[in-house]
């Protein structure tokens, strides 16, 4: 399974999910340089062990580079882009998303109990 987290923060939701994917990936952005640096730091033995990656990107401008995609499962918490907040960003990442979800994938944001699937 090929996880994306967008807007990883600490990264303490990714390591979480990469402790339960077995041989699978997740890929962790975030806009911000220093939440990046923070994953990294607390996040190297799952890095190390290829069960996780981050790089900074916002949603709105992300591309994968090869191999990152597609990906199965795609969720956010606290992500203004895609919490209303800002339409045109939201309306930019959910097609950002759209173009790297596997046939059959699942997108997540919060906003439910606790989170709510979103079609794309």
């Amino acid at each position: 399974m090929r996880v994306l987290e967008i807007g990883c923060g600490t990264g303490a939701a990714a390591r979480a999910v990469a402790a339960r994917l077995g041989a699978g990936h997740i890929l962790a952005i975030d806009r911000s340089a220093k939440a990046v640096a923070q994953t990294e730091a607390a996040s190297a033995a799952e890095i190390a062990a290829g069960r996780m990656s981050v790089r900074r990107a916002a949603i709105e401008d992300f591309e994968p580079r090869p191999g990152e995609g597609p990906f199965d499962l795609v969720y956010a918490i606290r992500v203004g882009a895609l919490d209303g907040r800002h339409p045109e960003a939201g309306r930019e990442a959910l097609a950002r998303i759209a173009a790297v979800l596997a046939p059959g994938g699942r997108v997540f944001i919060d906003g439910g109990d606790p989170l709510r699937e979103v079609p794309v």
